[in-house]
């Protein structure tokens, strides 16, 4: 596989943390630096749960890529509802 196609998927595992006493997670520097994470940038938190509710998993959003998708998503439907 070439480099460049490395990391091409939509999922990978970049890093494993743990919550600390207060229930906060950390980053890891070299992750927060390849990904030019900043403090302050924004995050949305998005969950996917079991059939029985219990949590399968956690994404991390980046709130200005979301306000986008959700701009791309809803905008034609409302502009064809506004049309009508």
């Amino acid at each position: 596989m070439a480099k460049s196609d490395k990391n091409k998927g939509c999922c990978n595992v970049e890093a494993v943390v743990s919550f600390d006493s207060r229930g906060q997670l950390v980053l890891p520097k070299d992750l927060r630096a390849k990904y030019d994470l900043k403090e302050g940038d924004k995050f949305a938190i998005v969950s996917c749960n079991n059939d029985d509710g219990s949590l399968c998993c956690l994404s991390l959003i980046k709130t200005d890529a979301l306000q986008g998708m959700i701009k791309n998503f809803l905008g034609p439907t409302f502009k064809d509802i506004l049309s009508s």
